[in-house]
């Protein structure tokens, strides 16, 4: 069973107006389904359920449900808040195993400095946040690490690149884009410059290579 105990009481009244009411007790209307159950209604003390959304493991916390005494394991699957007060106002539960694989949704993180790219003034562009991965609810990683240090302009990070942790996979499509080194046009300044100065150095080089040449031919006379 999961550290984190989260209890759950059955027997709430379905519909909007005992739903309100339910949120006016400081409590949240849930469901809880899986495993081959009937859903069932319940409701949670709001203080419990923000301090188990608050965890590491944030939405994909393994969570132990104590609905009237009887424990099970459960994640959950989807959580509702208020357009305007952002405040959570409904919660499905799914009911899991420890040894079954769920589909969860794991935030991608961009580490490191592709200097190659800000040398000239590149832009990273992080076109996918989060990433779909098929894992055991045990093994739920956090985040997904995507080092950018060796990114040159203009190459692409796509999910066929991204190293998952041991057991998880993912089926989302592996040429799907997740960054891009973008060319901006501060870096096509800098390449100019870049360019103008190498082709400056190039010209002092040979003007003092022809220099040199022509002391040596003014001394043999």
């Amino acid at each position: 069973m999961s550290e984190l105990l989260l209890s759950a009481e059955s027997g709430r009244k379905e519909g909007t107006r005992p739903s309100r009411r339910l949120r006016r007790e400081g409590k949240v209307p849930a469901v809880v389904y899986g495993l081959n159950t009937d859903p069932l209604a319940v409701s949670i003390e709001w203080p419990a359920l923000r301090k188990a959304l608050t965890t590491d493991s944030g939405l994909n916390a393994l969570i132990t449900l104590d609905i009237d005494g009887d424990k099970a394991l459960a994640v959950i699957k989807d959580l509702q808040r208020h357009p305007v007060r952002r405040d959570v106002i409904h919660v499905d539960f799914l009911r899991v195993t420890e040894d079954m694989t769920i589909d969860v949704e794991v935030p991608i993180i961009l580490e490191g400095e592709a200097r190659n790219v800000t040398m000239y003034d590149g832009m990273i562009d992080q076109s996918m946040y989060s990433m779909t991965v098929s894992v055991k609810p045990t093994d739920v990683p956090q985040q997904i690490i995507v080092d950018v240090t060796a990114l040159e302009l203009g190459e692409t990070i796509k999910v066929a690149d991204i190293n998952l942790p041991a057991g998880a996979s993912s089926a989302m499509n592996p040429e799907e884009t997740v960054a891009i080194a973008l060319i901006t046009r501060s870096t096509r300044e800098a390449i100019r410059r870049s360019e103008e100065s190498e082709a400056s150095d190039a010209a002092e080089g040979e003007t003092a290579s022809d220099a040199g040449d022509n002391d040596a031919d003014g001394d043999e006379g």
